[in-house]
């Protein structure tokens, strides 16, 4: 069994750096797309809504199949279908095909990144201690193998979709060849036990799930905004209000990246250590000082700091959210996931949009103060970690860390 837990655990890392290589793939290649199908950034803005809706779309879809089905089933399901869709955006010869491969695509993103994100909490609660950190730091590997191999494929003058084709058919591969180690899904029955030890009917143990459920994803959705902002607009903030030249500004966002990363490779055993509820509640508190030294800061390294300490601060935030969930309702772990990551994904997708709209009434770094505020309310709402499951889970989690 544990030979056989290892090996579902290190599935679960390729399919995050499967998942973070298609999708950087696809990021890798927007300018030469953008310039192929010849539109506006203005309007390519609009087409990458599409994308979003269809991530939404697909995150709600595969939530309650991976419950039905199992994540053995819909993770490689997944993986299979965002690889055999990456080329379409490059084949795309005007807006409306690109709007269509865009969504298709989209729709395939939200399968495999729900779908795995259950898996993963199922591999979490067999070991019995927190893994979902280092599970999404891998995310940002696939990036930067996205990025090198995109790199390779303009520096060999390929055409957008070959590149992309040729990355997702090995995309298709590596998911085909890494299903057998996947868990079979998580037994449904620990939510009906922890009703009877609370003296409570299922049914009641379940709405009282299902708000649980949904505050954790408000508060996803305020973390991934505030992550959704940094990424659009911190390079553009050291440029615009602290002056520095554009060299100097994109280390802004490498800053706040590199932070997030390093983050999630050490949130695991801090949460093992001090609970999620420490690593959600500091670590909102980390990027509220964070940001708000960005907007007060005089000075480039002052600002610097900043945005080191946003990224390390909202950096174990989301797994930690994305692990409650799951864990409410181990028998509905992926419908839960899908709740939390959809919401989440809307605040990921508003967050620059939100920004934009503030820079017409505030300066840039004074529209910045919204994430101050939303950093506040998501650690005083962390207490909802508090509940039910999650405080079984902990003590179950602090029992079996070495």
């Amino acid at each position: 069994m544990e030979r056989s837990l290892r090996a579902a655990r290190v599935a679960t890392y390729v399919y995050f750096v499967l998942y973070g290589t298609l999708l950087g793939t696809w990021v890798v290649n927007i300018p030469a797309i953008e310039e192929r199908v010849g539109i506006s950034h203005a309007a390519l803005g609009g087409l990458l809504v599409v994308l979003g809706l269809g991530a939404f779309v697909g995150m709600q879809v595969a939530g309650p199949l991976t419950d039905r089905l199992g994540t053995r089933v819909v993770v490689p399901t997944g993986g299979v279908l965002c690889g055999a869709t990456l080329f379409l955006p490059g084949l795309a010869h005007d807006p409306w095909t690109l709007a269509a491969a865009l969504l298709v695509f989209g729709l395939c993103n939200g399968c495999l990144d729900v779908s795995m994100n259950a898996h993963a909490v199922h591999v979490e609660k067999a070991y019995g201690r927190p893994v979902m950190s280092g599970f999404h730091a891998t995310f940002s590997v696939g990036g930067v193998l996205a990025a090198l191999a995109g790199a390779g494929a303009a520096s060999a003058g390929l055409h957008p979709a070959a590149g992309m084709a040729a990355m997702g058919a090995a995309g298709v591969v590596i998911a085909l060849a890494s299903a057998r180690a996947l868990l079979p899904a998580a037994p449904a029955v620990e939510s009906s036990d922890s009703a009877k030890e609370a003296g409570t009917s299922p049914a009641v143990e379940r709405s009282g799930t299902t708000g649980r459920v949904w505050l954790l994803a408000v508060l996803a959705l305020m973390v991934m905004l505030c992550e959704g902002a940094a990424n659009d607009w911190s390079a553009l903030h050291l440029k615009d209000v602290m002056g520095a030249s554009a060299g100097t500004a994109a280390f802004a966002y490498g800053t706040f990246a590199a932070a997030m990363t390093v983050g999630r490779l050490l949130a695991d055993r801090f949460a093992a250590r001090f609970g999620s509820l420490a690593i959600l509640r500091h670590g909102a508190i980390m990027a509220a000082v964070g940001i708000t030294l960005v907007v007060l800061g005089p000075w480039l390294g002052a600002v610097f700091t900043g945005w080191a300490l946003f990224g390390l601060g909202l950096s174990g935030t989301v797994p930690q959210l994305f692990s409650a969930a799951g864990h409410a309702d181990p028998a509905a772990a992926g419908a839960n996931v899908s709740r939390v990551a959809g919401l989440g994904y809307v605040g990921m997708l508003a967050g620059p949009a939100v920004i934009g709209w503030l820079t017409h009434v505030v300066a840039l770094n004074h529209a910045f103060v919204l994430l101050t505020l939303l950093c506040v309310t998501t650690a005083v709402g962390a207490g909802v970690l508090r509940t039910g499951p999650d405080r079984t889970r902990r003590r179950e989690m602090a029992a079996n860390t070495p």
